[in-house]
């Protein structure tokens, strides 16, 4: 008796359209994907063309002042002249607005604009300016204060 197996005809999958639509449904999924990493990938080169696109524009806090920063050690620095510590979390942004390891750093001078915690005074954040961000004036901070006024006080 070697007659082949064949289920009774209810046990065998009928196609429904529930399953066209899941098929259909998943083709179209595929070729969404397909075409999502197709134009990554042809992005790819355009994007690497972009030098420093967070750089150019940052904004600093207003309680944000201007000095040079060298790196003693992982705690220590050296603020304008003026041996400072960092406060445990304190970040440090490069130029690209990215965070540098500050191990990785010591014994480098940079200027920076920085902030300072008001309860401790220990260095909280400071970013490392590119040229261009360090030949514009801090803004918000005048340099040189005068007491010319420019409003009319005559009437």
């Amino acid at each position: 008796m070697n007659t082949p197996f064949c289920p009774p005809s209810h046990a065998v999958a009928q196609p429904t359209a529930r399953g066209a639509l899941r098929r259909r449904w998943r083709t179209q999924l595929a070729a969404a994907a397909l075409i999502g990493a197709a134009s990554i990938a042809a992005l790819a080169p355009a994007q690497a063309q972009v030098v420093n696109p967070l750089g150019a524009v940052r904004n600093f806090p207003d309680a944000a002042e201007r000095g040079t920063l060298t790196i003693l050690g992982v705690q220590e620095a050296r603020l304008n002249s003026r041996d400072i510590r960092m406060a445990p979390g304190m970040r440090l942004f490069s130029p690209q607005n990215t965070l540098v390891p500050r191990h990785t750093v010591i014994g480098q001078t940079y200027k920076v604009n920085y902030v300072l915690e008001a309860s401790t005074g220990m260095l909280h954040a400071a970013w490392i300016l590119s040229e261009a961000e360090a030949a514009k004036p801090l803004k918000g901070k005048n340099p040189a204060p005068t007491n010319i006024t420019t409003d009319n006080v005559l009437k």
